[in-house]
């Protein structure tokens, strides 16, 4: 199925929704364009004027197995005729055991064993990774990234870095978090090759963040995005992660990958950890988790979890009806969402790959599985960022049919439902060009 477009956009029904929510809604919300949704199937979204869209935003990178999979409506319509809640904190129920089990076993693939927590969100499941590695290591000092988003609420907002709009008016925020440059090879901050740059921002923290401004002794963690999100879909390389391992065991410090947007089989595994051999203390998960029902996950080294009840929990985490929609959904994922996420994501970078030399406004291209960034700059040379052009490229392929947002300060970002094909990869590819050509 592919867009079909009716009406002017927005249509009238889709414009008297919006007026209407120009008077209730928070205007704290970021709407990049007027798509106002009704219903979706698979990668489809069609608005309440009929207009239909293919959705490569998939709810910011949420709704992994597409809109409403049959599948997981089953579980979900079951499970609410059966229990929809009971509090798992403070009780026991059999389907969040079983969603546990099943996590432990993928975030451990052979390794040590996990425990798991659930809340309701990403950002939740960094505050508990952040609660549980100052509680285990006793330290209080943190290490993110230039570029990291973890989240807004007060401690994980203190280790986003990606916007300042996200912090200002909220200092102070949660002391002791420090940030340094994150492996954006494409624009690497010490002017090197992308293994050299790769070294030089971990060695960075040793030289000057350890030398400088906080003891490595006082660290309790380092949280990295194994691909950044809301920095703009940036792609490190390999060295990076075995360079920050041994930095983090050097010193005792506990490695966080928060993997809330791009875990769940986005980027053709079921982590993006994988594709480096990256194996963190501490996993974060939520977006892709559970079809679109608000679920978090923190999983960590079960000797790890060694704090006393009441040290940390969440009345709705772990919610029997959003646990039923993340079982239906990893099953799904991996019968088939991760390997068509690989094929169809392979097949759809095939297409852009060589979107550099074709448009002088593209810097790069970069990304692994349905996980694609499309960085617009003012010049190749100079790489001056093109922020400008970017919104205009994201508004442009609204107008066509096609539903892409924005990532970090230029970068169009590609997360479509993991079900897409290869002939939707192909449209969305098409118009993507169609607005590069009209821009450039």
């Amino acid at each position: 199925m592919l867009p079909k477009l009716i009406t002017a956009l927005p249509g009238p029904k889709a414009r008297a929704i919006i007026e209407r929510d120009d008077q209730v809604i928070s205007p704290s919300y970021t709407r990049s364009y007027p798509l106002v949704a009704e219903r979706g199937e698979g990668a489809m979204v069609e608005d309440p004027d009929g207009n239909r869209f293919l959705d490569f935003a998939a709810g910011i990178a949420v709704v992994a197995t597409g809109h409403c999979h049959p599948q997981v409506v089953k579980a979900i319509q079951e499970q609410a005729a059966k229990l929809i809640h009971m509090s798992g904190t403070d009780f026991y129920y059999e389907n969040m055991v079983a969603l546990a089990e099943k996590l432990a076993s993928l975030v451990s693939a052979g390794g040590s064993p996990r425990r798991v927590y659930f809340g309701n969100s990403g950002t939740e499941a960094i505050e508990a990774a952040i609660k549980l590695t100052r509680y285990q290591s006793g330290r209080d000092q943190f290490v993110a990234f230039v570029g990291a988003f973890h989240g807004r609420t007060m401690g994980s907002l203190a280790l986003t870095a990606s916007k300042s709009t996200q912090q200002k008016g909220f200092f102070p925020v949660m002391p002791g978090a420090h940030h340094m440059p994150y492996a954006y090879c494409y624009r690497c901050p010490y002017g090197k090759e992308p293994d050299s740059c790769a070294v030089e921002c971990v060695t960075a923290i040793e030289t000057e963040l350890f030398r400088t401004s906080v003891a490595p002794q006082d660290v309790a963690a380092i949280f990295v995005e194994p691909i950044q999100g809301e920095g703009g879909y940036v792609v490190p390389p390999r060295k990076f992660f075995d360079e920050l391992r041994r930095l983090a065991d050097r010193h005792g410090i506990l490695l966080v990958a928060d993997e809330v947007q791009s875990g769940m089989g986005r980027t053709g595994k079921m982590f993006a950890s994988e594709h480096f051999g990256l194996q963190p203390d501490v996993m974060a998960l939520a977006k892709g988790i559970a079809s679109g029902l608000p679920l978090g996950a923190m999983v960590a080294r079960a000797e790890l979890m060694n704090w006393p009840p009441g040290a940390h929990a969440s009345t709705f985490g772990g919610n029997p009806v959003a646990v039923a929609a993340s079982l239906a959904t990893i099953e799904l994922l991996e019968q088939e969402l991760v390997d068509n996420a690989a094929r169809v994501g392979a097949h759809l970078m095939g297409r852009l790959r060589d979107l550099p030399q074709r448009f002088s406004i593209v810097g790069d291209v970069r990304g692994l599985g349905l996980m694609i960034g499309i960085e617009l700059v003012r010049d190749q040379a100079t790489k001056e960022r093109a922020g400008d052009l970017r919104d205009r490229a994201v508004q442009m392929c609204f107008e066509r049919g096609l539903l892409v947002l924005g990532a970090g300060p230029n970068t169009i970002r590609l997360c479509p439902p993991l079900v897409i094909t290869k002939d939707q990869a192909d449209f969305a590819a098409q118009t993507i060009e169609e607005c590069l050509r009209l821009l450039g």
